[in-house]
């Protein structure tokens, strides 16, 4: 049984007149700039909703504009509240977070909602599958406030973000997946359309460096390496940086140590 979303004090429901699309961040006509995130929470546990939404809320650049209880509720109210972002919980009822995360992702109408996965520190096991179905990040539900409100800019923006420790143990279950490749294998199908230099590029953003870094090591200039990563992204199909990281590690490109 579905339940109704959680009435947000201090929020109004999304006006469908306004022409913003969802994940563009529309001018304010007052002031000119930016207008604020609309942030949409999932969470199954109530308590957890309503902090985030009292967290987020605090914050001058965002609005949350609707919170849901199920995978189900969230891929809805994502249409119909016109969030820019979901801060999805992996674990929920009637469809876990995961699956929500790949519809948001397929639809062609939700094409610009980004996607942050919350998950337990240690205990989460899909962590893998919600960054190939489409979420551009994930964090601990344990970091500080301020850090979750950088990761919902940073993740609104355009960018991924994957939080270090979830990140180190992830590769570690990469690398122990049956299927994964053994060092030195021959590069998969997926990575033969790519230059030599765009797995260069490849390997050091999945070695966490930004864009600005990897030029640096390379010798390039950041608009080149830039480019690089777009074309890399459209090569591989993946969605932002979170997912060219995941097909870096699982291709066997980069094989970080097992200490």
């Amino acid at each position: 049984m579905t339940t109704a979303p959680d009435p947000v004090p201090g929020t109004s429901p999304a006006d469908p007149a306004s022409g913003a699309a969802p994940g563009t961040a529309a001018p304010d006509p007052a002031s000119g700039t930016a207008a604020p995130i609309r942030v949409l929470l999932a969470d199954d546990q109530r308590l957890v909703r309503s902090a985030f939404a009292m967290l987020v809320s605090s914050a001058r650049d965002m609005d949350v504009v609707g919170q849901a209880g199920t995978g189900r509720e969230a891929v809805e109210l994502a249409r119909t509240a016109r969030a820019d972002l979901v801060v999805m919980d992996i674990r929920m009822p009637d469809l876990d977070g995961i699956e929500a995360t790949r519809r948001i992702a397929a639809d062609e109408d939700l094409a610009g909602v980004r996607v942050l996965v919350l998950t337990t520190y240690d205990t989460d096991e899909h962590i893998v599958e919600a960054l190939r179905a489409g979420a551009s990040g994930f964090l601990v539900k344990d970091t500080r406030p301020a850090e979750l409100l950088d990761a919902i800019r940073t993740v609104a923006a355009g960018e991924s973000l994957l939080s270090p420790g979830p990140t180190a143990r992830l590769i570690a279950r990469v690398l122990r997946l049956p299927d994964a490749p053994p060092p030195g294998a021959p590069a998969p199908a997926a990575l033969a359309a790519l230059s030599e230099r765009e797995r260069q590029v490849l390997a050091l953003v999945a070695r966490g460096l930004n864009n600005a870094e990897a030029a640096q090591t390379l010798g390039l200039s950041p608009l080149t390496t830039k480019t690089h990563v777009s074309r890399i992204m459209g090569k591989l199909g993946a969605r932002d940086r979170a997912q060219l990281v995941i097909a870096a590690y699982e291709s066997g490109l980069v094989t970080p140590s097992r200490s």
